[in-house]
């Protein structure tokens, strides 16, 4: 009976590990999505420097985590999004507002999707 109680409170603890992992991401992505659209706004309106401040702030926030979201995330997936924040920085840089919309759009969408396979959901478990 000893066996059943230590094998119920690892999965419980395991489980509320997993819900914990995935409110933090979601919290976390949605922050940094939330960071890139205002510095689309921003490249819109042609306020670059302001725009590139919360680019770097985002990707400096991503980089100080990246030991922690190495482990949690497929690193792919944290790769890709590293390299996303490079290209759209480096674009920003160059004025590129089309180019750069795009890149800032695709980046938004895979921290989206990063959230969303973390998430507790019986398409995820399936």
């Amino acid at each position: 009976m000893k066996r059943l109680w230590f094998a119920l409170a690892v999965l419980l603890f395991l489980l509320s590990a997993a819900l914990c992992n995935a409110r933090y991401l979601d919290r976390f992505t949605a922050d940094l999505a939330g960071r890139l659209l205002q510095a689309e706004v921003l490249a819109a309106e042609e306020r670059w420097e302001g725009a590139e401040t919360l680019v770097c702030s985002a990707r400096s926030d991503w980089a100080e985590r990246s030991a922690y979201l190495h482990v949690v995330l497929c690193h792919s997936d944290a790769d890709q999004i590293q390299i996303g924040f490079e290209e759209t920085l480096r674009l920003l840089r160059c004025r590129e507002e089309g180019e750069y919309a795009a890149a800032s759009a695709r980046l938004e969408a895979q921290l989206r999707l990063v959230a969303e396979a973390e998430r507790l959901t019986l398409e995820n478990l399936f």
